[in-house]
């Protein structure tokens, strides 16, 4: 059972209009507010709200195919959360951004930035981008394997993190009289020679309010979790049964400790989507609704990005079973093991597993009353399941409402929620301490 003191961890995943893949097909959905800041700033003020953690912007830097079939995510995700912090005063503000293509002093400024122009509501999603043809908009003639971009990425954050501790906290003097405006002495260079990347420092900008912004990390991939144990402070992850989720929390939670970081301070959050209604039966039906409304074509397309293998020809309505990922070579490797097992362990069509999969690709998805969606937390929260979730509404703005109006107030009332906002900062909202210039938190021995 949960302490009194140990609190429910929520934030939204805010996917355009909804992260179901036939949200858009809804009679009442606003098409438009794909790219209208005032849906965005809608999202944002429901999930403050309703006191969340954070919202957070995926990334693909990379149109995907079927784009004829669903609105994607194509406004860019640090802009957005920038404009977003603007409307809102307390959520913490997360944005992906990839470390195979970008740079770390690009990553360091801008985020850095967004820390002191959100007094201090920063999180950084670490990822490697999976799509190979994201490859082609960057100039690289081939997509770096998996442990290449995992090793480029431990190079990233280290230079990343430098360069956000290159500033002393007492740097800026401001000697009006002395005419000294920054203590030189309080300023470093990084000198920074690696096997990816060559750089001096230091930032251009001052240490920010967190000291560094939160770093989110998602994934459930071997490299993936090593990277995490290292120097995620909260890890997204599919985990659709509550077994394997907690096997994965005790994985992870393990691995943090090997690297000599306390477990306690780094957050594990699957994913959530919710039907909520006013009694099972709604609920079920608000599901199938969505479901019908599903397009097969887009379907197949994303279960052949996961598996590697075009089901196309084969009969919606015949039994299908995923192979095993050591037979086929891919690079969605945890995605692919969560398919493979739903269709080891249910008899499933193709169609259905198509409709399964349309809202969360693997994550969990609950159905029912706002006490039963509220009931799924807890029991995940209590059973070393999960610190949390990083909810994923099937429908924007409606489902984020839903939510926010009808299970928040029970987890409230439960007393594993907050209901008002103690600080300011993501740092606080998490239950993180602000870190010291320096400060990695994991052991030598572990690099």
């Amino acid at each position: 059972m949960s302490s009194p003191s140990r609190q429910i961890h929520l934030n939204a995943f805010l996917r355009n209009v909804g992260q179901h893949e036939a949200a858009w097909r809804l009679p009442e959905t606003n098409v438009g507010g794909v790219t209208d800041i005032e849906h965005y700033r809608h999202l944002a003020r429901t999930a403050e709200r309703g006191k969340l953690d954070a919202i957070f912007f995926a990334d693909h830097p990379v149109l995907k195919d079927r784009s004829q079939d669903r609105p994607w995510d194509s406004l860019d995700p640090f802009t957005l959360v920038t404009a977003l912090s603007g409307v809102t005063s307390h959520i913490g503000l997360v944005a992906t951004a990839s470390t195979t293509y970008n740079d770390p002093y690009g990553i360091a400024r801008r985020f850095g930035t967004l820390d002191h122009v959100s007094k201090g509501r920063a999180g950084w999603n670490v990822v490697t981008t999976a799509n190979a043809a994201a490859a082609a908009n960057f100039g690289f003639e081939v997509h770096p394997d998996p442990n290449q971009r995992y090793e480029r990425a431990a190079e990233f954050l280290e230079v990343t993190f430098g360069l956000w501790d290159s500033w002393d906290d007492d740097a800026i003097l401001g000697d009006k009289e002395a005419g000294v405006f920054v203590n030189p002495d309080a300023i470093h260079s990084i000198d920074h020679v690696g096997e990816n990347f060559r750089v001096a420092g230091p930032l251009e900008i001052p240490r920010s309010p967190q000291g560094r912004p939160v770093i989110f990390q998602a994934g459930s991939s071997e490299p993936g979790k090593d990277l995490a144990a290292r120097y995620a402070e909260a890890i997204f992850t599919a985990q659709p049964i509550i077994e394997d989720a907690q096997a994965f929390y005790a994985d992870v939670k393990g691995r943090v400790k090997a690297c000599g970081r306390d477990p306690a301070k780094v957050l594990i959050l699957p994913g959530l989507s919710f039907f909520i209604g006013g009694t099972e039966e709604e609920a079920h039906h608000l599901q199938e609704t969505f479901e019908n409304l599903t397009l097969p074509t887009y379907g197949l397309a994303q279960l052949k990005r996961i598996t590697g293998v075009d089901y196309d020809d084969h009969d919606l309505d015949a039994p299908v079973s995923i192979p095993p990922r050591a037979a086929l070579a891919g690079d969605q490797k945890s995605r692919h093991d969560l398919v493979h097992r739903l269709t080891s362990s249910e008899n499933l069509t193709l169609r259905q597993l198509l409709r399964r999969l349309s809202a969360g690709r693997g994550h969990r998805i609950t159905a029912g009353t706002p006490e039963q969606v509220a009931g799924t937390i807890v029991e995940w929260f209590e059973n070393g399941a999960a610190d949390g979730f990083n909810l994923i509404p099937p429908a924007l703005p409606t489902s984020l409402s839903t939510f926010v109006d009808q299970v928040v107030p029970i987890l409230q009332d439960k007393g594993l929620f907050r209901r008002e906002y103690e600080g300011t900062t993501l740092r606080h909202h998490l239950g993180l301490e602000r870190p010291s210039v320096g400060e990695r938190g994991f052991q030598a021995a572990a690099e």
